[in-house]
Parts: structure tokens; C-alpha cells; sequence
């Protein structure tokens, strides 16, 4: 995911005078608007779910919406979204899953997906689910002689990949020899040795059906049993493999519908991986689960063109792009020189908010129609994110929550309560779950540990790990820091893997100055960490004290509207006077004693998290 192709050129906005908040406000019939106070709520929503599997969760919706759209997708990028209806989509899962098991033998078989998010991904992990066997969804960007160690590891029998991804597996294939099949999504081929493409198991299956046998969609799911591999993302180690289960998914989705609204009326823009836990279960099986319909972003440089055409109502991302499109949008707010009518409209919406009248959708229609004119929900998870971007999304009347959990969790351990917002938080702990914290400091801080039934199965093949972070009581020790304030709301401060240990006791978690150091306009991107001295520095007598460094981005862009061109030397030392700025902000002993600049951007993971062991490494 790159975000040099986030383009947000088609954002725009009307030039303005002041006359407009109050022709706004007048044309508002305040007679017919509801007066309603959600924040005096405090307990979740009585109807939530009580699903054991994900088959289960969908045959209900299927029964109650067939006729709805489910998934919507553009063949290209001059036609229009297609939609696929529940019933439609249920009839290519039954198929797909007859032919997989009646054709290719697949039955209780490990079957790896890769590709770019399509609908031949979505209904390939769904067959999977329904009664296939293990899907394994795995990361498209990973590099070939990654892809290939993967599917050894998982003892994949089938691989089923995207028409991008042919030239990786044509390269690996002859080094896959337990690999039975490999079957190409978007393909009518026919079996030709190992090949065989997608939609021509669907034709197989159908005409398995048509011949009486509607065995597939009877296969009864045994919610305990192992059924998901997912690789986690690495970003202090190496991956491993999470062992996850029916039931396991299925939580996630009672546990949303006790804290979120979703309705059948409601729709995703999906744009982050769906090998990624987050999104195939939250972005999709959720929505999935109420009737909702999900729509296929194109890519980053095709986000807003998507959203003004799909119209969703809800977006999941990760802080980078919810930051990104946040100051950009407030790029064009000022450079049309509405960003003083703006704010004062903020602070009038807010008082009549209040008081329990909410016009804020009318108030900034504008700003709604350049993101699709319907979206109500932004969910964001993965990484910390900036209060302010936060506050600006309620403050123009967009629900703003954030999520927690880890692959291990299957992803969601807590979640924001849309009746009660809390920016900052990651919300509260999903009605399932039980979270502490183990041993606090001073401040209530301590490792977050989650005992909960989205805890996984354990690690794949590695049970000697999986007893190092699941103790006797049945808590996953997250290694995150955190704590929990007294309405239950859960805070992150850091890291257990990335903190920074003082010689003489003091613990300095890097992302709450990486927080800070992200607001200073010429830095782009920056990782916190130890480094220890080397030179002349080495030699003195403190020398075994980690030297705090900051590697930094730059903004470079932003740079050159500022100071024009300038020397590397010069941005160096913009940077740093702007860091010292910082450092009178913070405690001395976490205080940023060294700059490092680095002009590519860092490695991340697919939901934009630094690989921090690898940029160490380096």
C-alpha cells in the first residue's frame, strides 16, 4: 500500500462568503428535527448476535436480504459498479464449494489465497468458511521467496490467486510440489494439469447442483475447529502463523452489534487487504452478517473518485490514510479560503449538538458530497492516530471510532461504542471480553492482557510460543502498554517490544513521541527508538546509556513550500530546531538526543505499520 498514489485531486470546494453559515442555518426546519442526546448512553445495545459460525451469521442474512446488493465492483475504471445480491453471491459460494470438494477433492485441504481485494476473493474465503476446508489469506505484496515459504509452511494443497500474481507463482510453481492445484481467480480455464481457472469450478459446480446434489450448503460447521491461518504482519518479528476458528469470527460479529449500529442500508467502501484479519472480518463478514453491502476500492489514487461514485456510509482504514485525507481536505478548505467559516460553523453545531439538535450534515454538506455525501462512520485501528483528526471528524459530524485487537484476537478485543465516542481511546472492551492490565505503574500503565472468545487457537505449529503469551487463567499477553481509565475506556501508550529500558529504570515508550514528532509539518514519517553509541561517544563513561534518536521522513513537499530548495544540511537542521520544540514538551530522560534523516520511506506492513526490527536492523 503506497501512499505516493493517495491523490486527492478531485476534492473540491465552492468559493464563499460568511453570509453562507447564516443562509445555512435558515434553511434548516428546526420543527422537524429529532432533539436526541446518544451520549447519555452507557450500556450496549440489547439486540446484539449470538452467532456461533460465519455460515450461520450469513444464511440469516441471506434469508432476510436476498435481493440486496451484498458486493459491488468495477469491471475497470470507466464502468460502473456492478453489484452481486446476497442470493446471487450465496448461489457462487454453494457452487464454488461443490466444485472444490466433488471436482477437486479438496475437502478439509488447506487451500492459500492471494490477490488484490475482488469479488473472486471474497467468494473463495467464504466457500473456504462455508465447508471447504483451511483458508489461508496471504499478503500479495510479500516477496516471491516469502510467498513460496508461506505455502510450504501452511501445507497448502491448493492455491488460488489473482491474474497479478500469475508471474510470482509461475516462478515458485516447480518448488511447490505438494501443491495439488492452482487455481486463477477471474479464469474459465479448463483443468489442465494443475490449472484450472475459478470461474470455471463455479460452471463445474453449478452443473453439479442442477444434478440433484446440494450436499455443500447442508455441511454443518463445527464452530471449535481450526479453519483459519492467518500470518501476522511482523512488524518486531518474524510472522507467525494464528490458528483461528468459526467461532472465533463469529464473535467478532456479536460483538460490533453490541457497540456499533450497521444497517442493511449501510455500505464499505473496502480499502485496505483483505488477507489483513481487520478488514476480512470487520470490513466484510460484519457487514455482511446485517445486509449491508460492501463496494471494491479500485486503489489509494482511486479513493475519493470511489467513494463520490459508491457512496458508502462507513470506511475501516488505518491512521495514515485517515490522516492523509484529513489534511488534504483541509489543504483545499483553505486554499478556498474557507477555513475561518468553517470552524466558526464547528463551534455553532457543536453548541446546538449540545442541546440535542444535529445539523451537522446539513451544515457541511459540502465537505460530505466530496467523500460520496452518505458517509456517517470512519473506523479507525492498527496504529495510534492524532486526537485532533479525531476531533475533526465528530466536529463535522462524522461518527469517528477506533478499534483494538491483534490477529491473535481475531482482530477486535475492543472497540468505540458509536453512542458513546471517546477520541483518544480504542474504546472499550467488547462485551465478550475480559481486559486488564498486569502490573501498573504510577499511572495505571501496564501490559494490556485479553481474555476473550476471539482468542485464537494458538500458533500455528509453535506451542511452546503459544504458552509463552497465553497464561494459566486463559490471558493473551498483548504486549501492548496501556491503561483502562474509570468508565472502562482503553488507552495505548506503547509497545512492550519497542520500549526504550534506561540504566537507571525509566521505560520510554517511542509512539507516544512519535505522536508529537508527527505534527511537526516537515516531517512525514518517523520511528523513535535505542541506539547505542557508537565513536567517541562509545568511550565515555555513560556509554552503555541508549542515545534516544529519532529517524525522520521528511516532508518534502511541504519543505519546499516552505523554505523553497534547501540542502539537505538545511532540512537537517529545520527538523531538528522544530524537535528541541519537542523535547521542552517531555520529561528529560525521553528528551530526542540525536536526528537521523532518511529520504525513502520506512518498510511497513500492509496496514502501514513500520517494520521497526527491520529498519533497525538496517
Amino acid at each position: 500500500m503506497n501512499l505516493k498514489k493517495f491523490k486527492i485531486s478531485k476534492i473540491k470546494f465552492k468559493k464563499s462568503d460568511m453570509d453562507d453559515i447564516e443562509k445555512a442555518l435558515k434553511e434548516i426546519e428546526y420543527d422537524n428535527i429529532e432533539i436526541k442526546n446518544v451520549e447519555k448512553r452507557n450500556t450496549p445495545y440489547e439486540e446484539k448476535t449470538n452467532y456461533k459460525t460465519v455460515k450461520e451469521a450469513f444464511f440469516n442474512a441471506l434469508e432476510k436480504y436476498p435481493n440486496r446488493p451484498c458486493i459491488l465492483e468495477k469491471e475497470n475504471h470507466k464502468e460502473p459498479y456492478k453489484a452481486k445480491t446476497y442470493k446471487e453471491f450465496a448461489e457462487d459460494i454453494f457452487c464454488l464449494g461443490t466444485a472444490l470438494i466433488n471436482v477437486l477433492k479438496l475437502k478439509d485441504k488447506r487451500v492459500v489465497i492471494i490477490g488484490e481485494t475482488q469479488y473472486d476473493w471474497y467468494l473463495s474465503y467464504m466457500a473456504m468458511l462455508c465447508g471447504v476446508g483451511i483458508a489461508v489469506p496471504i499478503d500479495k505484496e510479500l516477496p516471491i521467496n516469502e510467498i513460496e515459504n508461506v505455502v510450504k509452511r501452511a501445507k497448502a494443497s491448493a492455491v488460488i490467486y489473482s491474474s497479478k500474481k500469475g508471474n510470482d507463482i509461475n516462478k515458485i510453481r516447480e518448488k511447490l510440489s505438494d501443491v495439488e492445484y492452482f487455481i486463477e481467480m477471474k479464469s474459465d480455464k479448463q483443468l489442465e494439469g494443475k490449472d484450472i481457472g475459478l470461474q470455471n469450478l463455479v460452471t463445474l459446480g453449478k452443473y453439479i447442483r442442477e444434478s440433484g446434489n446440494k450436499d455443500f450448503e447442508k455441511i454443518e460447521i463445527e464452530p471449535e475447529e481450526f479453519k483459519i491461518l492467518f500470518f501476522t504482519s511482523g512488524t518486531s518479528a518474524e510472522s507467525k502463523g494464528v490458528m483461528l476458528c468459526n467461532r472465533n469470527l463469529a464473535e467478532n460479529i456479536n460483538a460490533v452489534t453490541a457497540y456499533v449500529k450497521v444497517y442493511p442500508t449501510d455500505r464499505l467502501l473496502s480499502i485496505l487487504p483483505l488477507h489483513h484479519c481487520y478488514e476480512s472480518t470487520i470490513g466484510f463478514l460484519y457487514p455482511m452478517s446485517v445486509g449491508a453491502s460492501v463496494a471494491v476500492c479500485e486503489g489509494l489514487r482511486y479513493i475519493v473518485p470511489n467513494l463520490q461514485e459508491a457512496k458508502p456510509t462507513a470506511i475501516l482504514t488505518v491512521p495514515l490514510l485517515v490522516e492523509s485525507l484529513y489534511s488534504k481536505i483541509n489543504e483545499k478548505i483553505v486554499k478556498s479560503k474557507k477555513d475561518k467559516m468553517i470552524n466558526i460553523m464547528i463551534t455553532v453545531t457543536n453548541t446546538l449538538r449540545d442541546a440535542g439538535i444535529n445539523i451537522k450534515r446539513k451544515v457541511f454538506k459540502q465537505i460530505y458530497d466530496n467523500l460520496g455525501g452518505n458517509l456517517r462512520i470512519i473506523v479507525s485501528a492498527a496504529a495510534p492516530i492524532d486526537k485532533k483528526v479525531g476531533k475533526w471528524l465528530e466536529d463535522i459530524g462524522i461518527t469517528f471510532l477506533q478499534g483494538y485487537g491483534l490477529t491473535e484476537t481475531a482482530p477486535i478485543s475492543a472497540l468505540t461504542p458509536d453512542y458513546k465516542t471517546s477520541v483518544g481511546s480504542v474504546g472499550k472492551a467488547i462485551v465478550q471480553a475480559d481486559i486488564k492490565i498486569d502490573n501498573p505503574n504510577e499511572n495505571g500503565e501496564g501490559e494490556i492482557l485479553i481474555k476473550t472468545p476471539t482468542l485464537m487457537l494458538g500458533y500455528y505449529e509453535d506451542e511452546a510460543k503459544t504458552k509463552e503469551v497465553i497464561d494459566e487463567e486463559g490471558y493473551f499477553h498483548s504486549g501492548d502498554i496501556g491503561y483502562i481509565d474509570e468508565e472502562g475506556y482503553i488507552y495505548i501508550t506503547g509497545r512492550s517490544k519497542n520500549v526504550i529500558v534506561t540504566q537507571n529504570g525509566k521505560n520510554i515508550y517511542p509512539e507516544e513521541i512519535e505522536v508529537l514528532i508527527e505534527k511537526i509539518p516537515e516531517v512525514k514519517e518517523v520511528m523513535v527508538y535505542g541506539k547505542a553509541p557508537e565513536g567517541e561517544q562509545a568511550k565515555k563513561k555513560d556509554s552503555k546509556e541508549l542515545i534516544i534518536t529519532a529517524k525522520v521522513v521528511p516532508n518534502f513537499d511541504k519543505i519546499k513550500e516552505l523554505y523553497g530548495n534547501i540542502s539537505d544540511e538545511e532540512i537537517h537542521s529545520k527538523i531538528w530546531e522544530q524537535i528541541k520544540q519537542v523535547n521542552k514538551k517531555l520529561t528529560s530522560y525521553k528528551a530526542i538526543k540525536s536526528l537521523e534523516i532518511k529520504k525513502e520511506e520506512f518498510e511497513k506492513t500492509s496496514t502501514m505499520k513500520i517494520k521497526r526490527y527491520k529498519e533497525i536492523s538496517k
